[in-house]
């Protein structure tokens, strides 16, 4: 035997004994086991499960309730379990073998005495106190769940029947460009839409269908790809209802709205391994402007969840939404200056729209042996939107106007698979997540020249096809009792194909993104966390831009760092904060309200989060969330490079009364600083600070509840552009601020009634 050979052997030999050394120096096993809830039987989801005395040994249970505890030493030992609204648990097993562990949790009320900020494994990016907002704040609207990622503020320009314009650390995400959503798993967000890019429409989910919400800010989690740059919001439709319910209410400007949700299977009556449920909404009204908007919303969806087999776990889902409206865009504030219209008219009375979305969604989660967790998810939707919009009204047509259609139709068919394990590298515990997802849309997209809603000219039309095949590989190595390191990367490749009408023929174009992640965790205790964060995002740019040249940095990178803590302050004190920077590449994007690229070159941002959650007494609790963001064009001469619509300082906040039965009650505040408009900030984005206030009165049966949007009846700016156009007795342009004005003093009565 040679010497290398005689080498390599001892060294492996040398590794073999030392970890079967480490492996028999102590007898170890593992707990498995489930979650439920007493009284309804579902699943405890994302409870805090650990071995008093031994810190590192912790976790936390899965969307099933399922959990595992691995390397536990013979002996003694008590777990501890907990979860926010659940009463905790401390219960005492003794260790000489595996053990499978099944228990009940009791509801009880909200107390931050249970709540730390340790964090599982395999959940080491979302911050915990979304789940704590989500419980104590009332929420009425698609669009209030989007208000629970603390910094982020939303604003809606045209009527109500269309996404709103995202704000989010120094980002106008315009409707979703670096913003990404996703609904069990689903995207929301539209690529190469007819309005805009990563257009995300969310209003075809009930807000009482939801049952958590994971915030992940900044491109750190490698799991999500495109449009991820700002942040994320993954929402999370529950399994099945505690109670059945009708609701309705009935607000001021004519509001209606009256919503159903029907358990199918009861999970009381199966202890939760069978549930279904239907919900259906619909939602009428003419709104505050002076032109009624007649505005219709439908909603259903329906969702069952259940044990297919010893190991497997199915979720299927199937939603449809359907909305029209007459809306009320933007409008010029001298028109408002100088009498023509109020600051709730219109210029042009035919802006508006219809949209409808159709959504098939399906999730098998099997256990493989060794404790492995499976996904294979697949997802269908259809697609319809239908836009009247007149931005500047008599600047380039000044006879017949400036009104445009934006046509979308389109299918989405996508798969997704996952794979987690954990693992030992060495004596470290490793959790392993591998991805691999493939996405296709297939479109029809339209821009045309109207008058009065007919058609005068088309702009651009064609066929879209656009895929996206990805995959990832995540880890998650413990370093010690108290450090953890995550690292990863994903491979996106995109596949653009656009066959304009009336021109020489199809045209395509592929691309590639790596994105890698480094993210350093350290857990001082259970009341004290510390990371590192920093990863490199990407948003993708509009097909059309990219197959006909119009850019030559088609998949913009983003690279961001960040560091902070989460920290408990006494028993009843919870406060985050955090230290960030972004630079992206570029920022150029496809307006799809004139078929032209527009780009601001690179940019980078800095910015402070910071947050307080504290319980003032058993029932009373307050919140603020303060966030700065300091951004600016890179390469252009200082006064000339603001980024315009960027918000620099934001905060909200408010106080709740939470209680099971009686009296529940909130008065909570949002505060948007001004900001520049345009690059050299000569055109000024108006702030505005508006209180919001809800009572509600439950019972076992019944509840009423009273809401007040706007409280003091402020008059502030929702959307807000510097704009050049020209009215229709005007002989030459005016650039300057147009604005959609927000919701005055809205009051609005409703009543639940469960069974």
């Amino acid at each position: 035997m040679s010497t290398n050979n005689r080498f390599a052997t001892v060294f492996i030999l040398g590794i073999l004994l030392f970890f079967t050394s480490n492996s028999f120096a102590q007898a170890v096993f593992q707990i498995t086991g489930k979650l439920a809830d007493t009284n309804s039987g579902q699943a405890c989801q994302y409870a805090q499960v650990s071995i008093a005395g031994l810190t590192h040994i912790n976790t936390l249970s899965d969307e099933n309730g399922a959990f595992v505890l691995k390397q536990v030493p013979v002996g003694k030992h008590q777990i501890r379990i907990n979860s926010l609204g659940f009463t905790p648990i401390l219960k005492e097993v003794e260790i000489n073998g595996d053990l499978v562990l099944n228990l009940q949790l009791e509801s009880s009320p909200i107390d931050l005495k249970e709540v730390t900020v340790e964090s599982g494994k395999n959940h080491t990016q979302s911050s915990p106190f979304i789940g704590l907002d989500k419980q104590l704040r009332p929420v009425n609207s698609a669009q209030d769940l989007l208000q629970l990622v603390p910094g982020l503020f939303i604003a809606q320009h045209a009527g109500g029947g269309k996404a709103e314009q995202i704000f989010l650390r120094g980002f106008d995400n315009d409707h979703g460009t670096d913003f990404y959503i996703a609904i069990d798993g689903m995207p929301v967000n539209m690529v190469s839409h007819a309005h805009g890019q990563g257009y995300a429409d969310f209003h075809f989910v009930i807000p009482e269908t939801i049952d958590r919400l994971a915030v992940f800010k900044g491109p750190y989690t490698t799991r999500f790809g495109d449009f991820s740059t700002s942040g994320t919001g993954e929402f999370t439709t529950k399994n099945g209802l505690d109670q059945s319910m009708v609701k309705a209410e009935v607000g001021m400007f004519n509001t209606y709205r009256t919503l159903g949700m029907v358990n199918l299977i009861s999970p009381a009556k199966t202890a939760g391994e069978q549930q279904a449920y239907v919900a259906a909404e619909y939602v009428y009204t003419d709104s505050y402007f002076d032109k009624k908007q007649n505005f219709n919303r439908y909603n259903i969806f329906g969702k069952y969840y259940g044990k297919v087999s010893p190991r497997s776990y199915l979720q299927a889902s199937a939603s449809a939404f359907d909305a029209d409206w007459s809306g009320s865009g933007q409008i010029p504030q001298r028109a408002v200056d100088l009498g023509i219209i109020s600051r709730y008219g219109q210029i042009d009375s035919f802006e508006g729209g219809a949209t409808s979305r159709i959504n098939l969604n399906a999730i098998l989660s099997t256990y493989t042996p060794g404790n492995g967790v499976l996904k294979n998810q697949v997802y269908y939707t259809k697609y319809d939107f239908n836009l009247f919009s007149n931005f500047t009204f008599f600047l380039n047509d000044p006879v017949r106007g400036d009104e445009i259609q934006q046509i979308d139709n389109r299918s989405i068919i996508g798969y997704h698979g996952s794979f987690q394990k954990e693992s030992k590298l060495g004596s470290k515990s490793l959790n392993s997540n591998f991805g691999l997802s493939t996405r296709h849309d297939f479109a029809r997209i339209s821009l045309l020249h109207t008058a009065r809603r007919v058609e005068l000219e088309t702009v651009v039309t064609g066929k879209l096809h656009q895929a996206n095949v990805s995959g990832y590989a995540d880890f998650n190595l413990e370093l010690s009792s108290k450090w953890m390191l995550n690292a990863g990367s994903r491979l996106d490749v995109f596949s653009f194909d656009f066959d304009e009408a009336g021109t020489a023929g199809r045209l395509n174009r592929s691309l590639a993104r790596v994105s890698p992640k480094l993210n350093l965790f350290y857990q001082a205790n259970p009341n004290a966390r510390y990371f590192i964060k920093s990863g490199i995002g990407f948003h993708s740019n509009d097909a059309r831009s990219i197959v006909l040249g119009q850019t030559d940095n088609s998949l913009p990178k983003a690279y961001g760092y960040e560091t902070g803590t989460e920290l408990k302050l006494g028993s009843r004190a919870l406060l985050q904060a955090a230290v960030w920077a972004l630079h992206s590449q570029s920022e150029l994007v496809y307006v799809g309200d004139e078929g032209v690229v527009e780009t601001s070159g690179p940019t980078k941002r800095m910015g402070l989060d910071f947050g307080l959650r504290y319980q003032m007494l058993s029932r009373l609790f307050i919140d603020a969330d303060f966030n700065y963001n300091h951004g600016r064009l890179i390469g252009e001469p200082k006064g000339q490079n603001y980024i315009p619509l960027a918000p620099r300082v934001t905060s909200t906040g408010g106080i709740q009364y939470k209680q099971d039965r009686g009296i529940n009650a909130s008065l909570r505040y949002r505060i948007l600083d001004k900001r520049p408009a345009n690059e050299d900030n000569s055109t000024v984005a108006e702030g505005y600070t508006v209180l919001d206030a809800a009572v509600m009165y439950i019972t076992k049966r019944l509840d009423f509840g009273i809401t007040v949007e706007n409280l003091l009846d402020t008059e502030w700016n929702q959307a807000q552009f510097d704009t050049t156009s020209r009215l229709f007795n005007e002989n030459q342009e005016v650039t300057e601020l147009h604005f959609t004005p927000g919701t005055p003093f809205f009051l609005k009565g409703s009543v639940i009634f469960k069974f």
